[in-house]
């Protein structure tokens, strides 16, 4: 079982058992709604939630379970936990309970269910679900962006049949074939289909504009 990594797949084994995720578009309608999936991406790129973990894990090698029980009683670390969890079972057709944990009766009796960990580690299970989240609704493509095409917005939802569609039209695909691919696979296609585009980038836009001001200053100054 060989991923695809430059398009977003990711194996984990553990023991004999191989998990493979793939950040497709037909899986992306897995973690919900398509205002649902923006909402996931939110929670998963949560700089307060990942700057916690991080200087944890920095500071001490691990999680301790009173850091744990802290992130428990925050609202942003639920949330990113959660999501993240919607993302891995999203994009993998394999049970992954073992891998992820699953939700028991709580023996306590101040919840009603908890959360028992599985062999990945939470700071693991929140990096690879960003990964795959970003590869399947963003993308993660080195690609020459023009500043008439950069949107300087947000949007509220995503709507991967968009894509599926446009690839359909695009590239002559099935739907099946549209279906898998990953949104970085599907920009990448379309960069190689359409090269040669004239106009700016942001970097060379702001280049121009830089050098024509110092120029106008030097003709002001002699």
């Amino acid at each position: 079982m060989t991923p695809i990594k430059e398009i977003g797949e990711c194996v984990i084994s553990v023991g004999n058992d191989d998990y493979l995720f793939r950040p497709s578009l037909i899986n992306m309608t897995k973690i919900g709604s398509p205002q649902e999936i923006v909402q996931k991406v939110a929670d998963l790129h949560n700089t307060e939630v990942q700057e916690l973990i991080a200087g944890m894990w920095s500071a001490t090698g691990s999680l301790p379970d009173w850091f744990m029980k802290y992130l428990n009683n925050s609202n942003p670390a639920r949330r990113a936990f959660s999501a993240a969890i919607d993302v891995l079972q999203a994009c993998c057709e394999s049970d992954l309970s073992p891998l992820i944990g699953d939700i028991v009766p709580s023996k306590t009796g101040k919840r009603a269910f908890v959360w028992k960990q599985g062999k990945m580690a939470l700071q693991d299970m929140l990096l690879i679900a960003s990964s795959l989240i970003t590869h399947g609704v963003i993308g993660k493509a080195k690609v020459r962006q023009l500043q008439r095409n950069e949107s300087k917005g947000t949007t509220s939802e995503f709507k991967a049949v968009d894509y599926i569609n446009a690839a359909r039209n695009h590239f002559s695909m099935t739907r099946t074939e549209a279906e898998n691919l990953t949104m970085t696979e599907f920009i990448l296609m379309l960069n190689q289909k359409y090269p040669e585009q004239k106009g700016f980038t942001r970097e060379e836009y702001d280049q121009v504009v830089d050098d024509y001001f110092a120029m106008k200053e030097k003709r002001l100054q002699g």
